[in-house]
């Protein structure tokens, strides 16, 4: 069978065209904003991810002569995978996990250092799996202790309620027992678990179980030895690693809410003149939940994820087996639970409230491991601008778990005030219920000092903001020479680099809110065991000062907290009526989710996985078939797909491909936050797989920035900094004043086509009899590659915080 390049050659059409493969970034775009055309059509894919041309460029292959002084440009279109339907900004209810999982990726880069790699990757597991049970035991606080133990146990509280009144003691109905309306309220955490199961199944079968393309390893190929781990052929398939964590997740789901009615039950059943029988049937099922908790951990700490080839193989017995236990022994609980005791009665709080103490101390300790395993890693191979000297991993993970606790006692803390009226939980002697567990109360009163830290912090970076404003106005115009000089036009521009610099001044402010967080969370857990009341209480007798802080911080902060929650779900409901909302909110999933699940499967799912096969297949086939010289040209995260693409192809399609990155966030936010995979060793061994690669980017880029490799590693990759605006004043090109682009439309910029073309014109007409690199056209050379627009000289020394 013949293809299209030798049907028109046989025609006289000549050689084949060039290819422009266009990869869009962060927010979406449509395919028609990207090509510049109302009249496009999809040439392969589907509504989910899809290439897209205009309709007359549909069969250019067949039309070759048509095409030879401008490549035909093709739109990789992938924004579906993450903002396009809103129904996926209900994933920022689990934003804790999204963040536990980006801690994985964070480790620095020590590969020699196998055994210290294991225990980061296993510490962060451990986290992850702190934070599914934090949840869990969030749903089990409200819906057992608030809503069926405390308040249907109390007339004053139930006793109101229409839609509790039938579990009320008065009415000695069926439901009216302790133990049975905790078995029933118990459904309300177990659906939650399901859920979580469910989104994690549904998406798993979507993105990390398609495989990417196979091939056999080349060991002629200089970079089958590279030790670059997105060159492995299965780092962007985590299809066992995923379906494994799942199911001890979704384990761990369901025996934290058989733990919540065992123990209750069992204290009950300990107590004089309770019944033999039920007391060892406790005993019975406590030992098999420490059983089941053991198995679980052990699942979760016994394998990392598998990249240096496909792992196809699924543990049946384990994703099967495990979760189907672990509910088999929550109905044993319900049933337990439900068991009639006549003369049981709910007082006070659900027995087991300790647990949210012990989760906390668990949650510390790991962090705090995490943060010396990464710091052995960072002093075994130190990087330069390697933010919190390897620290970012742990502290992304603290966040993590300052996330989940906020979340989950704002929702305790809002219902508990709205099911006990004008009492405040914990305070008041004479309330209906006696509110959430006093760490929780705790908990909030700390959040307004946290808060404090973070105004303070962004106050420091403010004032930074403005001095570099203030030094970059006296020396913007020398970017611009022989223009007027224009006061409120340089304040702007200058406002706009300095305020882009802020990128890079990031760990300065994730560094004090994690340890602040980190402390103060202590503090919590220190005052809640030592006094066993809520805040308010414990500072009685205290000066009037003291006394009222304490009441002001436990009271603003349990409202701090609600609203956190509120927020999220205000955001969700927004993202289904209103399209840029959905935009903003797919934003943080394109930033957020580039990475595999790796620690958390119920984190929202990794586009990458679908992304990565889906530009790793279009360049080698269409490469393959029609032999023509390919640009992969990325705006943005589209840089970082195709930089991760480039990783995956062959050798043969390498020498065929050359990689334009715009407005990249490579180095800037990749390399720095994770060194492991993206850093100084992985960008120049990927400067050195590439046909030829050129970096475009902007003073005035808060995301974007320079790839920054060593010199004499080879040809250059970065462009100098483009002037930005393109014009100063008014000018006869631009007679109105040119806009500042920031991190948008960088091919509007004159240098953009100059060095596409300069890239196509660098890659052989011919197969490459061999790998070897090319770069830019020497600037002495009149090629099209050799102007190089150079931004204000002022910009080199100010525009940029390192932070």
């Amino acid at each position: 069978m013949r293809t299209s390049t030798e049907t028109a050659a046989e025609a006289g059409g000549g050689p084949p065209p060039d290819l422009e493969l266009l990869v869009h970034g962060v927010g979406g775009t449509t395919p028609q904003e990207m090509l510049t055309d109302p009249r496009t059509v999809l040439v392969t894919g589907d509504e989910t991810a899809g290439i897209y041309r205009r309709i007359e460029d549909a069969d250019a292959e067949d039309r070759p002569q048509d095409y030879r002084e401008s490549p035909v440009r093709e739109a990789y279109c992938w924004s579906n995978l993450t903002s396009g339907n809103g129904a996926r900004a209900l994933w920022l209810l689990l934003l804790p996990f999204m963040v536990a999982n980006l801690a994985h990726w964070m480790r620095p880069a020590a590969d020699r250092r196998e055994r210290t790699v294991r225990a980061y990757g296993l510490l962060v597991r451990l986290i992850a799996l702190s934070l599914t049970v934090l949840l869990l035991a969030g749903a089990c606080e409200v819906a057992l202790d608030l809503v069926a133990w405390q308040c249907a146990g109390s007339h004053s509280c139930g006793g109101h309620r229409s839609w509790l009144g039938f579990m009320s003691p008065r009415d000695r109905g069926w439901w009216s027992q302790p133990g049975r309306r905790l078995a029933l309220a118990a459904l309300v955490p177990t659906a939650l678990g399901g859920l979580l199961w469910y989104l994690s199944n549904r998406t798993w079968s979507a993105y990390e179980s398609q495989p990417p393309l196979r091939r056999p390893v080349d060991e002629s190929d200089p970079a089958s030895g590279n030790r670059a781990a997105l060159c492995l052929p299965g780092f962007w398939y985590g299809r066992r690693i995923v379906a494994r964590l799942r199911a001890a997740h979704t384990a761990a789901c369901f025996l934290t809410v058989a733990a919540g009615l065992t123990v209750a039950t069992a204290a009950h059943d300990r107590e004089p003149g309770g019944s033999a029988l039920l007391d060892a049937v406790g005993w019975l099922l406590l030992a098999l939940l420490v059983a089941g908790g053991v198995l679980v951990v052990y699942v979760v700490c016994r394998r990392g994820r598998s990249e240096t080839k496909l792992d196809d193989e699924l543990d049946r017995v384990t994703t099967t087996a495990l979760p189907g236990a672990a509910l088999g022994l929550l109905a044993l609980a319900m049933l337990y639970a439900g068991w009639s005791r006549p003369g049981w009665t709910s007082q006070g709080r659900l027995p087991g409230d300790a647990a949210f103490g012990v989760l906390a101390v668990i949650q510390g300790t790991l962090v705090v491991a995490l943060a010396g395993c990464a710091l052995a890693l960072h002093r075994a191979a130190p990087a330069g601008r390697t933010p919190l000297r390897g620290l970012a991993g742990p502290a992304v993970a603290m966040l993590a778990c300052g996330l989940g606790a906020v979340l989950c006692g704002g929702v305790a803390q809002r219902v508990a005030d709205w099911l006990d009226g004008d009492a405040t939980p914990g305070m008041d002697s004479g309330a209906p219920m006696d509110g959430p567990p006093v760490l929780l109360s705790w908990q909030a009163a700390v959040i307004p000092t946290v808060l404090l830290v973070v105004v303070l912090v962004a106050l420091f970076f403010a004032v930074r903001v403005w001095r570099v404003r203030r030094r970059l106005v006296r020396t913007v115009p020398d970017g611009y020479p022989g223009e007027r000089p224009d006061a409120v036009r340089t304040r702007k521009i200058a406002g706009v680099i300095a305020r882009a610099g802020l990128t890079d001044s990031a760990p300065g402010i994730v560094g004090p809110v994690a340890l602040a967080t980190l402390l103060l969370g202590a503090a919590a857990v220190v005052g809640a065991w030592a006094s066993h009341q809520v805040p308010g209480r414990a500072a009685d007798g205290a000066p009037p000062v003291i006394e009222a802080a304490a009441q002001t911080a436990q009271a603003l902060g349990s409202w701090l907290m609600g609203l956190a929650f509120l927020l999220l779900v205000t955001w969700a409901r927004r993202a289904y009526r209103s399209p840029s909302a959905r935009r903003t909110i797919g934003i943080l999933w394109d930033v957020g989710t580039f990475w595999p699940r790796a620690a958390h499967p119920f984190a929202p799912p990794c586009y990458a996985e679908r992304a990565v096969p889906d530009l790793t297949w279009r360049m080698e086939t269409w490469t393959r078939r029609h032999g023509g010289r390919l640009v992969i040209s990325g705006h943005s995260q589209g840089s970082v797909l195709a930089a991760a693409a480039v990783w995956q192809v062959d050798r043969r399609t390498r020498g065929r491909v050359a990689l334009l990155t715009y407005g990249s966030p490579l180095e800037r936010l990749y390399g720095r936050w994770f060194p492991a995979y993206f850093g100084t060793a992985e960008l120049c061994s990927l400067h050195d797989e590439v046909r030829c690669w050129r970096n475009l980017w902007r003073y005035t880029d808060p995301i974007g920035g320079p790839i920054r490799l060593p010199d004499g590693t080879g040809p250059e990759v970065d462009h100098d900094g483009l002037k930005d605006p393109l014009a100063y004043g008014r000018t006869p090109d631009h007679p109105l004043p040119a806009p500042i682009l920031g991190h948008a439309d960088y091919q509007a910029d004159p240098a953009f086509d100059r060095e596409r073309a300069g890239l196509l014109a660098r890659l052989p007409e011919q197969h490459p009899a061999s790998h070897q690199n090319c770069g830019p056209v020497s600037r002495k050379s009149s090629g099209p590659a050799s102007h190089k627009s150079s931004g204000p000289p002022s910009h080199k020394s100010s525009g940029r915080s390192s932070g």
